[in-house]
């Protein structure tokens, strides 16, 4: 965990100043003819279908629930083998209901199609004519996901190496997978442009508070009923034996 997170809330601010910003500016109607061009350019490269297709397989370093939680899961086991703390299923826990509260609201509330959506004012935020999962554009769950996630498998990697990342690590958990996932998600037409910027400015404030948290500190709490059940499986007095009555 960087002491530089821990102190400055000025990076968190400005990505919150810039989501409001950029999500006010959609809904003035500001920014869909880029978004309309910048899909439009993507469907006409889809003809390449190795490229596409290659793309699409590298999407699935965004995908949360079926990917990235698990990958998590299992990490969480091999922190917990080396320290047998039930706390280290706190990131794993913090990463979910992070994701859970935060980013599904959001693409529920904001009713935005997606670019495959069959509709004449699909870029448009709040469309009454929006439904299904093609309904929930933004901001982009993938890069919000990659965000959130790769945070969270970093801090259990660290856990299970008992060291800091170094950068080039950090790198490439933190940052090579979530720019792919930006690149890839555009690319394919699953979200606009401004899907996917806005899911970074979340995604940044979500992941820096998994950073803020000090867990390896969260180790040493206390278990709860601990105490309890050692005093109930703890082996009582001897018996005595028939010569001692």
């Amino acid at each position: 965990m960087s002491e530089k997170i821990t102190r400055s809330w000025w990076p968190d601010l400005l990505a919150v100043v810039a989501f409001v910003a950029l999500t006010v500016a959609l809904a003035r109607g500001h920014l869909l003819d880029l978004d309309q061009r910048v899909a439009d350019w993507s469907f006409d490269q889809h003809h390449q279908r190795q490229v596409y297709w290659t793309a699409r397989v590298f999407n699935y370093l965004g995908q949360g629930g079926s990917v990235l939680m698990p990958v998590a899961a299992v990490l969480t086991v091999l922190w917990w083998r080396r320290t047998r703390s039930i706390w280290t299923a706190l990131p794993l826990a913090a990463g979910a209901a992070l994701t859970a509260l935060t980013i599904g609201p959001a693409k529920i509330f904001f009713d935005r199609a997606a670019p495959k959506f069959p509709l004449e004012n699909r870029t448009v935020l709040f469309n009454p004519d929006a439904s299904g999962t093609l309904s929930m554009s933004y901001p982009s769950g993938h890069v919000a996901n990659s965000l959130v996630w790769y945070a969270v498998i970093a801090v259990l990697l660290a856990g299970i190496l008992g060291r800091a990342l170094t950068r080039r690590e950090t790198l490439s958990v933190r940052v090579l997978p979530v720019a792919i996932v930006f690149v890839t998600t555009v690319y394919t037409g699953f979200h606009w442009l401004t899907d996917s910027v806005a899911a970074l400015f979340l995604g940044v404030v979500l992941a820096r508070l998994i950073e803020r948290v000090p867990w390896d500190a969260a180790l040493a709490l206390p278990v709860p009923f601990a105490a309890r059940l050692t005093r109930l499986h703890a082996p009582g007095p001897p018996r005595p034996t028939r010569n001692e009555l």
